[in-house]
Parts: C-alpha cells; structure tokens; sequence
C-alpha cells in the first residue's frame, strides 16, 4: 500500500492526531502561565488523544498485515484490541489523571491569574477539535447510509472512525467545560470552580470511555456480519439446483472489511462427491465475487436434520 493511499483511508485519524498534537502544546503552555486545573487537564486530554491516534493508526497498520501460517485468518482483530486499548487508556490515564488534578486543585486553590491565554487557547482549540470533528462525521455518515447514527454505531465495524468521532465530541465537551470552569473561577472569585471543572472534563472521559469499550469489546469477542451480507448468502445459495436447503449460515468479522462464513447446506441426493466439490468451487468463486468482504468461506454438505442435532 502506498503512503498517499494509506494516508487517505486513515484521514480521520491524522486530522485528529493533527490537531490533538498542536492543541496539547498551546494547553499546557497556558496551563503553566494562567495556573488553571481544567487547562492542565485539557492538555492531559489532548496527548492521551494523540497517544489513541497513534495506537489506532499502528491497529490500522498491523490488521492490514496478510495472512500466515500462524495466523491463517489474517491479523485484522489486531485494531480491534488497539481499539480496546484506547478506551482503557482514555479511562485510565485521561479520565483518572482529570479528575485527580481537580480534586487537588479543588482541595488546594491556587489563585489564578490573568486568563485571556486560556479564553485564547480554548477558542483556537475549539476550532481545530471541531474541524476534525467534522472530518470524521462526515466520514462516518457516508458509510452509514439510511441506519439511524446510534444503530449504526452499534452494528459498525470499523471502530477506528466512531472513536475519533467520540473522542472529538467528548474534547469538545471538555473545552466547554474549561471555559465555563476558567470563567467561573475569576467571576465568582472562587478558584475551586476550576479545579470542579476539571473534575467534570475526568467524569466526561470516563463515561466515553465505558461506551467505547463496550462497543469494542463486542469487535473483539467476535461480531456477525450485516444481516443483508447473511441474507443475500442464503438467497444465491438457494438459486443453485443441486442445493435443497440451508441449513444455516454462520459469519464472523477478522477484520472491518473481512467475513468468515461458514455455510451448512442439504445437496440433493443423487449429487456425486466430484461433483459436489465442482459445484461448491464454483460457488465460493461466485460470492467471493459478488461480496469481496467474504475472504473465508466453508460449505458442509450436511442433512437438515443432522445440521439440527448438532445445533441442539
């Protein structure tokens, strides 16, 4: 695969690392001059980010790897556990390093000063978070199709695209957050509200955390594929003469754009065994050529009423 290809596949994660980086050095800048909790764990939400971006992007790249001898399905899960892995990592470093900084600051105001760099800051990051927002909106929406956005979050593949989206939506929240805590603090001349804040921006990370982890957890385990893939198997499987019924039809994702299915079917009687694999060679040629997602495929001719013995 080319740079430039590869780079265009995985725009959403390099606008956002992108920005993440960029917008992690002006927080902790202003964090250090203005004295603000809610700054200083912005910039912490900011480098766990861009730290989730580059295990994504290594997930991306290690997935793409084809298959082996020691792993004759391929390395596709492998972004399904990175992806596991930034969730434990937003929850662990993001959202426990967010909330322990505001409780010391909520425990130990310190007074802060003068917080035109924060307002500053905040609005230039405001932007950046939004544009790679957007990217990966869009990006998700063009996938998606008709599916409501909730459903087809649940029933993607390819967490890489949700999570930047989740990410960005949750940054976004945490630098309204920020700015409501900084400019609470000086108008009520109360420095605790910052450190509250930054308490906030922790808890908003935590709970992105934990939905992004049980969507990923269920990649991870194994998910089917879409029900229309299963359908449209069943449908040309029972166009062929010499197949009397489908048994069942089983599929499992190794990767966002690659399906395993395995296929019990009933062959009519009178079929020999040369011509049954003639028949079933041709057949895994035709889905494979219909749906390129199909990469394994294994047909077992097998009675119905077996095939219900072994699934009882």
């Amino acid at each position: 695969m080319s740079v430039i290809k590869y780079m265009r596949e995985n725009l959403v994660l390099f606008g956002a690392l992108s920005a993440n980086l960029g917008i992690a050095v002006a927080k902790f800048i202003a964090a250090s001059i203005t004295g603000s909790s809610s700054m200083l764990s912005e910039g912490i939400h900011s480098v766990v980010d861009s730290f989730n971006q580059v295990l994504l992007l290594y997930g991306e790249h290690r997935a793409g790897k084809p298959a082996d001898r020691q792993h004759p399905f391929g390395y596709g899960r492998e972004l399904y556990f990175w992806s596991f892995v930034v969730a434990i990592m937003i929850f662990a470093v993001g959202a426990g390093l967010s909330f322990y900084e505001g409780y010391i600051h909520y425990q130990n105001p310190e007074e802060l000063r003068d917080p035109l760099i924060n307002y500053i800051v905040l609005g230039v990051a405001f932007l950046m978070e939004g544009t790679s927002w957007t990217i990966a909106v869009r990006e998700f929406a063009s996938t998606k199709g008709e599916t409501g956005w909730w459903a087809a979050i649940k029933l993607s593949k390819d967490p890489s695209v949700f999570i930047v989206m989740f990410e960005d939506s949750a940054a976004l929240m945490g630098l309204i957050v920020a700015g409501a805590g900084v400019w609470a603090s000086h108008w009520f001349d109360a420095p605790r509200l910052d450190g509250l804040a930054s308490m906030v921006i922790g808890v908003i990370l935590a709970m992105v955390a934990v939905l992004l982890a049980r969507e990923t957890k269920g990649l991870l385990i194994g998910e089917r594929a879409d029900s229309q893939v299963i359908s449209r198997v069943r449908e040309l499987l029972m166009q062929e003469d010499w197949v009397t019924a489908v048994n069942h039809v089983r599929t499992i994702h190794t990767a966002p754009k690659q399906v395993f299915v395995a296929i019990s079917a009933d062959l009519v009687d009178d079929i020999t065994m040369g011509d049954a694999e003639s028949e079933i060679e041709a057949l895994e040629i035709m889905l494979k050529a219909e749906m390129p997602q199909l990469v394994s495929i294994y047909i077992r001719p097998e009675k119905e009423e077996d095939a219900q013995k072994i699934t009882a």
